[in-house]
């Protein structure tokens, strides 16, 4: 009898071990899988944003984000990765960069990186994640995720706050709202406008709205949403979408 208690408290433990993460990371893994899962991290993705190509490679440790385009100094390619930034044009580094405008560049590629690859960057460990329960949009029944970042591992960017509604039934992000404070600050939020799959990962074009007071809290957003207090800013649409998987 001892051995069988013995057993069960075992079987016990091992199942509230594995059954430790908080109900916001199950709804994020939930959705992680409903929009690629591990494709993320096994695959190099390429796009076009803005006429400028994007190549993208990310695993949970590692990442790689160039970004290519031409101006009046020649060809340009911006690459961020776990070493830093370096930009070079016409093949040549650019050593005469500022630590602003360093700050800048890495900034920008990084926001084009973050937005095309989620879901899957929320499980970075500088991602904390908790649940502002249940809501509903058009209709449609969300799980409302908040989600900050540590100030060490969580970039220039670490003091954003975003907002995910995270579908109920099929687990797919349909709505973004987030707060900045880099370039003047503001509050967005974005809704989803078209949906391309390639490769096994959902990419998703969004509709970029802003309030006419940015100084509003982004817990507003859903709330101006709803009242129709929300302009166009601009679209959020990728191009030119390739997903070469790197499991050969």
């Amino acid at each position: 009898m001892r051995l069988h208690h013995l057993l069960f408290l075992v079987g016990l433990f091992l199942f509230a071990s594995c059954d430790s993460r908080t109900e916001a990371e199950k709804i994020v893994d939930r959705a992680i899988a409903a929009h690629g899962g591990d494709k993320y991290e096994n695959s190099k993705i390429e796009f076009d944003f803005r006429n400028i190509h994007y190549t993208i490679f990310k695993t949970e440790n590692n990442f790689e984000y160039i970004r290519e385009f031409s101006d009046s100094t020649g060809n340009v390619v911006d690459m961020l990765n776990n070493e830093g930034f370096v930009r070079t044009v016409n093949g040549a580094k650019i050593d005469t960069l500022s630590e602003e405008w360093i700050g800048k560049y890495s900034r920008s590629v990084n926001s084009v990186a973050y937005f095309a690859f989620l879901p899957f960057g929320l499980n970075d460990a500088s991602v904390f994640k908790s649940s502002m329960g249940e809501t509903e949009i058009n209709g449609e029944k969300y799980d409302l995720i908040r989600v900050t970042f540590a100030e060490e591992g969580g970039g220039d960017d670490f003091d954003d706050v975003f907002l995910y509604w995270i579908g109920k039934e099929d687990s797919m992000i349909d709505f973004i709202a987030y707060s900045y404070h880099t370039d003047g600050g503001g509050v967005r939020m974005r809704e989803v406008s078209m949906v391309n799959e390639v490769g096994g990962i959902r990419f998703q074009n969004y509709l970029n709205l802003k309030p006419a007071d940015e100084t509003m809290p982004v817990e507003k957003m859903q709330e101006l949403y709803e009242a129709g207090e929300l302009s166009l800013l601009s679209e959020i649409n990728l191009e030119n979408i390739k997903v070469e998987s790197l499991n050969n």
